[in-house]
């Protein structure tokens, strides 16, 4: 008699008996789940950088965000998915930095595969290193921690005051314009997308244009806009980095409303849409660095003004403009919370192997075995 579910097929991923530990934070509301190589429980991920561990990570035949099987994509998938993760979830795995100039390295990840920059995950990681001890910090003041990151070191710093984190800011790595009001033809009409490089490639779409506002009620129609956005601008040129395939390719769609401004610069409120329509719960802190280098250019962005940057969630980032060299360099400041610590296992005799892959037509679960 054939089998009613899939056999076990052999894996990667930790058995019940030594599990994955996880710590998980959320930034703006926007989770992000870490795991801490030193500790254990993750194979070997060959590479002399964090950029070569991120191709290695995402395997042969793989560039940019597109998801491509490696050896660390089953502890991935064990994360990321239900039953224990959620179609919204984001993590990082915490592998060595590139050299003694920063406290760690790390790989980005989410539910369809590595990411090579996570503004909101780098502000989770700077507190959690400060929160752990890892980085040195004292009860009141600030603590600087630097991560490597496959776009390039970035700089975090965390604010502490009476022995709490109360804030963090990411320094980015620099951001750039790279077109603007390229045409796009969607089911809602025709818009414009400006398109930049901020350790990832967004395009920033005027909702208004699309006769969208930027809210819960409207997600629906907002996700299926920023497909089509996504699947039109996939090969424009635009998109591409001069620096190769790995940090080529659209990762995010920001769909965005302009609100009054403040008396210290504009404000804005947005959605940002990553692939497979995953829905940022955070106003996206490199999208906020895509969005400063917009408005800078624009010239509606001086030296000294603050963007407050809105989620369609209703959290906030500050963004700023510092510095310009090799690009927009930003500063984005935000809040990052721990929400739990973690044992994930892998029952020997779970059908659902590392969770449930996808859903067809929105209803049915699919087993990835």
């Amino acid at each position: 008699m054939r089998p009613a579910t899939p056999p076990l097929r052999a894996s990667r991923v930790p058995s019940a008996a030594t599990g994955v530990r996880t710590v998980d934070y959320h930034t703006a509301g926007d989770p992000f789940r870490i795991v801490d190589g030193a500790r254990g429980g993750l194979p070997p991920v060959p590479g002399d950088t964090v950029a070569e561990r991120c191709a290695t990570a995402v395997g042969p035949g793989g560039s940019g965000p597109l998801p491509r099987p490696g050896p660390l994509d089953d502890v991935r998938r064990l994360l990321v998915r239900e039953p224990r993760g959620h179609p919204g979830m984001f993590g990082g795995f915490v592998v060595p930095p590139d050299d003694d100039g920063a406290h760690l390295g790390a790989l980005f990840w989410h539910k369809d595969g590595y990411a090579t920059a996570c503004g909101h995950g780098a502000m989770a990681l700077g507190a959690w290193a400060v929160d752990t001890g890892r980085v040195a910090t004292p009860d009141d003041g600030d603590a600087r921690v630097r991560i490597d990151t496959p776009a390039g070191r970035v700089a975090t710093t965390v604010h502490r005051t009476r022995g709490r984190t109360t804030g963090v800011t990411l320094r980015t790595a620099p951001a750039r314009v790279t077109a603007r009001k390229v045409p796009v033809a969607t089911t809602l009409g025709l818009a414009e997308a400006d398109l930049a490089h901020a350790g990832a490639c967004y395009a920033a779409v005027r909702a208004r244009d699309l006769g969208l506002g930027v809210s819960p009620d409207a997600l629906p129609a907002l996700v299926r806009a920023g497909r089509e956005i996504r699947a039109a601008l996939a090969t424009h040129p635009g998109t591409w980095h001069p620096d190769g395939p790995l940090l080529s390719g659209l990762y995010g769609v920001i769909l965005y409303e302009e609100l009054p401004d403040t008396p210290f610069g504009p404000r804005q409120r947005s959605v940002t849409l990553l692939s497979g329509g995953q829905v940022t719960r955070s106003p996206c802190a490199t999208g906020t660095s895509a969005r400063l280098a917009l408005l800078t250019e624009e010239g509606r962005l001086a030296p000294g003004d603050d963007l407050v940057h809105e989620s369609v969630s209703g959290t906030v980032f500050t963004g700023r403009a510092v510095a310009a060299s090799g690009g927009l360099v930003t500063e984005v400041t935000g809040a990052a919370h721990r929400t739990g610590e973690h044992l994930f296992v892998r029952d020997p005799g779970d059908a659902l192997g590392p969770g449930l892959a996808s859903w067809r037509g929105g209803s049915t679960p699919v087993p990835d075995a």
